[in-house]
């Protein structure tokens, strides 16, 4: 299995388990739970795909795409109890989430024979738009219009993606810096409250 189809469903399944607390927190019954957690595990992706025009779409076609939304679900209900009283787990999968599938999004859009400075978009999308489907069918308004720098954050880790791809930089470093700058730049944007200008009459 290559490397980026194991970041895949690294990331299918960390975005599995960020959906799966949070549908339980609401006190959703096991099919809300599962529902909520399918469509936000795969959403990003899903809308990115239909864009780019690939068909079939990418979890319909690896089954293994779905094992991993139903491992993330069955680790969430397994140490329900433990996770749900630590603060940072949302936040820790939910980033880590976010951080692989920017990552990954703009390199299949680049794949499709998108320009690097627009592919940055479609790994926006393909970050973004999970959580955005998750917030709202949890009756939450989303996290990425309310509050601490979250698209700004997929946005420049998208940038330093295709940048390092530019120069030839080797794995380690061009899926590793990514991922570790979005992190770093949510986790300071949390400490010290940071946020993009609000707009108000």
């Amino acid at each position: 299995m290559e490397l980026l189809s194991i970041l895949a469903l690294i990331s299918v399944f960390v975005f599995s388990i960020s959906a799966a607390l949070s549908s339980i927190q609401k006190k959703y019954d096991m099919f809300g739970i599962s529902f909520v957690t399918f469509v936000t595990a795969v959403g990003g992706g899903t809308v990115r795909d239909l864009l780019l025009g690939c068909h079939p779409l990418f979890w319909m076609e690896n089954v293994w795409f779905v094992v991993s939304i139903m491992a993330g679900i069955g680790v969430t209900f397994v140490f329900k109890k433990r996770i749900l009283f630590l603060k940072q787990t949302f936040f820790l999968f939910d980033t880590l989430g976010i951080s692989l599938s920017a990552i990954l999004g703009t390199q299949k859009a680049i794949d499709f024979g998108v320009s690097p400075f627009i592919s940055i978009f479609f790994g926006l999308v393909t970050a973004v738009f999970g959580g955005i489907i998750r917030d709202m069918m949890t009756n939450q308004i989303p996290l990425v219009f309310r509050k601490e720098i979250y698209a700004s954050a997929c946005l420049a880790g998208a940038f330093i993606y295709i940048s390092l791809q530019y120069i030839g930089a080797p794995l380690w470093l061009l899926y590793g810096v990514p991922t570790v700058f979005i992190f770093a730049i949510r986790i300071i944007s949390i400490k010290y409250k940071l946020s993009l200008p609000r707009v108000s009459l």
